[in-house]
């Protein structure tokens, strides 16, 4: 049962709230994807909602391990408040495909921390933790592509990803056509490197959506920037 106004949320409070929210139906297609939960975001975006943001008790639920209550902490929690050490700990910890994800895009990139931890984690030999460098990277060739050695990152795209465990290849996929769509100087190498390397060529991909295909990604992007 839900909290009421007023009242203080508790871990075990919250537990159960989540454990009721389970739905064997979301939990198989979640599954599919490498996340061992049940409970629909959008119903577990309400519950931190309501909670509002509390860092003790998101560090709480961290620390219960189980993914659901990781991603309402991931939610209710404070980003500036965690060191470098902290945030380290928790990506190692959090390798639930949902929970990284989570993790990386509203935790890390809100840290003081994040150009620190992205140097740290690009070339760690854990591919979960290299996949979080990554993005980070994706992130500052997007926004502060400044003292970046593009190229260099193009030769390592072209030696590495090929070969990549499934979520850095899906990293250095999107950093490969970050580094097209932002730099016309370098997008003809960019869109060499995916014709040859063919990475995600044939992923199924709904209707009215962009191919992950980095060449088709690529052409959609500036196509759509060109002609508004």
């Amino acid at each position: 049962m839900a909290a009421t106004a007023g009242t203080v949320e508790t871990v075990a409070g919250l537990m159960a709230e989540l454990a009721a929210l389970e739905d064997p139906r979301a939990r198989a297609v979640n599954e599919k994807h490498g996340d061992d939960h049940g409970v629909n975001l959008g119903k577990l975006r309400a519950v931190a909602k309501r909670v509002k943001t509390q860092q003790a008790l998101s560090r709480e639920l961290w620390d219960t391990g189980d993914t659901a209550a990781r991603l309402l902490s991931l939610l209710i929690c404070r980003p500036k408040e965690f060191t470098a050490v902290e945030l380290d700990t928790m990506l190692r910890q959090g390798t639930v495909p949902k929970v990284n994800d989570w993790f990386v895009n509203y935790v890390v990139k809100k840290s003081a921390h994040a150009e620190e931890l992205r140097q740290a984690w690009f070339a760690d030999p854990d591919p979960v933790v290299a996949a979080s460098g990554w993005a980070l990277t994706s992130e500052r060739i997007v926004k502060k592509p400044e003292g970046l050695d593009l190229p260099g990152l193009l030769d390592t795209i072209e030696a590495r990803m090929k070969d990549a465990p499934d979520r850095l290849q899906w990293a250095m996929n999107n950093a490969l056509a970050q580094i097209g769509i932002e730099n016309p100087e370098l997008r003809a190498r960019a869109l060499d490197i995916g014709e040859r390397l063919e990475v995600l060529k044939d992923y199924p991909t709904p209707p009215n959506c962009t191919s992950p295909f980095a060449p088709i990604w690529i052409t959609e992007i500036v196509r759509r920037r060109e002609n508004p």
